[in-house]
């Protein structure tokens, strides 16, 4: 069954290579499944998407704002105000669309959700995050035709107070992922931020005698300076921010790869990134990444400290890396991922509209 599928995407960052995070790499690999799979389909991003999505730019070229408006001392900073001028925009303009059969909001913005009572089409809305001020409340609005997917169990469970969500767990591209031949150094991969918690990864790495490798943008860069940058040394390198094939490559022939979140991951992408590599993971347990990490593809830490990630550094580097590969290769793939979107999307279009709020609860 071939749809018209609008896919909503984040404002903030553009989705291509190097991705700034986890949800954009979502949404690359979805839509251009999607594409190749024969869907029509209509991404709404920020400027810079990749041209081969054929993007339509989210954010409004200009944002005019008078002296006044700019001078008032309750103003919004004014990336703020771009972002709800991009949002309101694209939902006036979806509302009086006849162009799609489904639309698919993977932003963090709460106007897609408090506005979609006005679409002629039901809304798929995937929680990626746990449950923020703005989301939480726009659920409120949200239109009784909306169908909610949790990327994790965990994510689910987190939104259960505010809504009901299906869980299709998020996939990777395992043919890009591809097996690599191991090594004897650690690797960490993501966004250089506290709650990621690079640095712990750096002392584990340091407790259980390995070197380790760090690659990932800088998006505090205070952190860095103050938590990260100290920590480096012959045994701990920093490469800047890769792109997929160099990421490829550096995951694949490294020996472990740390998961040194101090916050409940809402899935836990570059886990199920690094299973596809063959490289076993070792992880604090901390929200999805208890779902995706098992014994056979790596360790779960005992507790959260250094000592016991070190000791599951160690535990994880004696997996198989043909079982940790088969692991991904079964559970975590792309292809099972947007197997379960297509059949949402379909029993989404033959659906007719409803009031809002009787998805809420």
């Amino acid at each position: 069954m071939r749809l018209r599928i609008c896919i909503i995407a984040s404002s903030q960052f553009p989705i291509r290579e190097p991705f700034a995070g986890g949800l954009e790499a979502f949404t690359h690999t979805v839509a251009r499944k999607l594409i190749s799979r024969g869907h029509s389909v209509t991404l709404f991003a920020a400027g810079g998407s990749d041209p081969e999505l054929g993007a339509q730019m989210l954010l409004p070229e200009r944002l005019e704002l008078s002296e006044t408006a700019r001078s008032d001392v309750g103003a919004m900073p004014v990336d703020w105000m771009q972002q709800h001028h991009a949002y309101l925009g694209l939902m006036l303009r979806l509302a009086e669309s006849r162009d799609f059969d489904v639309i698919h909001n993977n932003s963090l913005h709460h106007l897609p959700l408090a506005l979609s009572a006005l679409l002629p089409v039901p809304m798929l809305t995937t929680l990626h995050t746990p449950p923020t001020p703005w989301l939480e409340s726009a659920m409120t609005y949200a239109a009784g035709s909306s169908v909610f997917t949790a990327v994790s169990s965990a994510t689910a469970r987190a939104w259960a107070d505010s809504v009901t969500a299906s869980v299709i767990p998020n996939g990777i591209d395992t043919e890009v992922w591809h097996p690599g031949p191991g090594g004897n150094e650690c690797v960490w991969t993501g966004r250089v931020v506290p709650e990621k918690a690079p640095h712990l990864a750096i002392d584990a790495a340091r407790a259980a005698g390995r070197s380790i490798t760090l690659a990932g943008p800088i998006m505090d860069r205070s952190y860095f300076e103050q938590q990260l940058q100290p920590r480096l040394g012959d045994d701990a390198v920093y490469v800047g921010h890769l792109r997929h094939r160099e990421l490829v490559e550096l995951v694949g022939s490294s020996a472990v790869a740390v998961v040194s979140s101090q916050w409940d991951e809402p899935y836990g992408l570059v886990a199920a990134e690094a299973m596809s590599c063959g490289t076993p993971v070792a992880a604090f347990p901390r929200g999805g990444l208890v779902e995706i990490v098992t014994e056979a593809s790596g360790a779960l830490a005992a507790e959260s400290s250094v000592a016991a990630l070190a000791e599951a550094i160690t535990r994880a580097a004696r997996r198989d890396r043909r079982e940790v590969r088969q692991r991904a290769e079964g559970d975590l793939s792309l292809e099972r991922m947007v197997d379960d979107y297509e059949l949402l999307y379909a029993e989404m279009a033959m659906e007719p509209s409803t009031e809002p709020s009787a998805s809420t609860r």
